[in-house]
């Protein structure tokens, strides 16, 4: 299950401790036997982790699960917060990446004109070192 979703196994055994996990089926030599109901589970669970969902309130979504239909309200819920949390998180990156942008245009067109920094003429040597970009 390590291998599959990128999860280290002392992970998956603290989510087990945890219990964010339920506890898997064993094979003869004690190693975990993930179903596809719980592999399943994992990348669910690494879907709200990567939403910023802390280790709570993953554990709480897993409960939930416990419960059955009558949890569906509450499951959409904290689903819906992890979409605010990924909308949120998806407009701070916009805005960084705009930020790059908008200084890699500036400095091409510093390159393009032949200036420096301060608006200044640069000499033939530095606008060959400009053109480098390694």
């Amino acid at each position: 299950m390590a291998s599959a979703t990128g999860l280290s196994a002392d992970t998956l055994r603290w989510y087990e401790r945890e219990g964010i996990l339920p506890r898997v089926a064993r094979t003869g030599a004690g190693h975990r036997r993930y179903g596809p109901r719980e592999q399943g589970l994992v990348h669910l669970l690494i879907a709200l982790r990567d939403t910023g969902m802390s280790t709570a309130g993953m554990k709480h979504f897993v409960e939930l699960l416990a419960e059955g239909a009558a949890s569906h309200g509450r499951r959409i819920t904290l689903l819906q917060e992890g979409q605010a949390l990924l909308a949120a998180r998806r407009a701070e990156l916009e805005l960084a990446a705009s930020a790059l942008e908008n200084k890699i245009s500036h400095y091409e067109g510093l390159i393009a004109r032949g200036l420096d920094c301060d608006g200044g003429p640069v000499s033939g040597e530095v606008q060959r070192c400009q053109a480098v970009r390694v």
